[in-house]
């Protein structure tokens, strides 16, 4: 009979007898590579998720150089709901996040779906690196192509539409275009990118449906239909259970990239709108609290999509 151990009986044995703190002591020196890979992603969490939830008190305090600060309660929420100008950024974001969730959420399903019944190996390869390209370029350089791609004097897309007689369109300084414009960037950098997870979801599917559905007769878009698309509905659910808690933010790197005085109006965000109270005008207690509401509100998108999703689907976050 073999007298190999497996490695969780080996450490078991081992450090049966050791206190807890040994065993802790045991576990750093064996498994210290990963805790130092792991160690950055620990340390941005804890620095710009963690820290920042005890720090969101001074949305109920005056700030002052010298400590301490002096406790104003709601205060600030107040000055912040009376101010017009707060309505407008959050009614930006609503429209923003929305056009977002509607456009750009079932685009990365599409394309996994349409990758998937690519046959050939060589072009299935050429597909993926030409759409996860995008997904590594900065928001300055996106912006950038789109902003050069869509001038009025020399952009590629007015010369095009001008070749069919249509007149130059500003797109960056119209309003609705300029939410348009922060879509379709949206879909051009991430889709391919998040086709992943749903591609990974795909290939977990039992292969034996897929066969027991061609001896069926079923052909291959009642495949994608009554096989594929049930497989994954548990990863939409869940993703879109997690994009709604994001639903507010809309992302600040896209936007503040974006804008400009005269599309202000239009595309400024909750985001921005923090960013400018906070490090712009200083005002770090009215920032903290449109943050913090924002984040609460976001706290509440998350559970109701949870639980319409278990209602629905019979799949949530837990």
């Amino acid at each position: 009979m073999s007298s190999y151990e497996g490695p969780k009986k080996a450490v078991a044995r081992l450090s049966g007898n050791v206190p807890k703190a040994g065993r802790f002591r045991i576990g750093v020196r064996r498994w210290w590579p990963y805790y130092l890979m792991m160690a950055p992603g620990l340390l941005f969490f804890v620095i710009w998720h963690y820290f920042p939830i005890w720090e969101a008190k001074m949305a109920f305090e005056q700030v002052r150089i010298i400590p301490p600060n002096i406790w104003v309660g709601l205060k600030h929420f107040q000055t912040l709901f009376a101010s017009p100008v707060f309505y407008n950024v959050l009614a930006n974001t609503l429209i923003i996040s929305t056009m977002k969730i509607v456009f750009v959420f079932p685009v990365p399903i599409l394309v996994a779906l349409l990758l998937n019944e690519i046959r050939s190996g060589r072009l299935r390869k050429f597909m993926q690196s030409a759409i996860y390209l995008p997904h590594f370029l900065s928001w300055v350089v996106i912006a950038g192509i789109f902003i050069a791609l869509l001038s009025p004097s020399d952009g590629a897309v007015n010369q095009i539409t001008g070749f069919f007689g249509a007149r130059p369109v500003s797109y960056m300084t119209d309003g609705d275009a300029s939410r348009w414009v922060l879509v379709f960037s949206e879909i051009w950098r991430s889709a391919g990118w998040d086709s992943l997870l749903y591609l990974a979801a795909i290939i977990g599917i039992d292969q034996s449906l897929y066969e027991a559905a061609e001896l069926d007769g079923a052909n291959r878009w009642q495949k994608i239909w009554h096989v594929t698309i049930p497989g994954i509905v548990p990863t939409i659910a869940t993703l879109f259970i997690l994009n709604m808690g994001m639903f507010l933010s809309a992302d600040l790197n896209q936007v503040i990239n974006f804008l400009n005085d005269v599309n202000r109006s239009s595309i400024d965000i909750l985001d921005t709108y923090v960013y400018r109270l906070g490090l712009q005008t200083g005002e770090y207690s009215l920032a903290t609290a449109a943050g913090l509401f924002k984040a609460v509100l976001g706290m509440i998108m998350i559970l109701a999509a949870h639980f319409v999703s278990k209602r629905l689907t019979g799949k949530g976050v837990w």
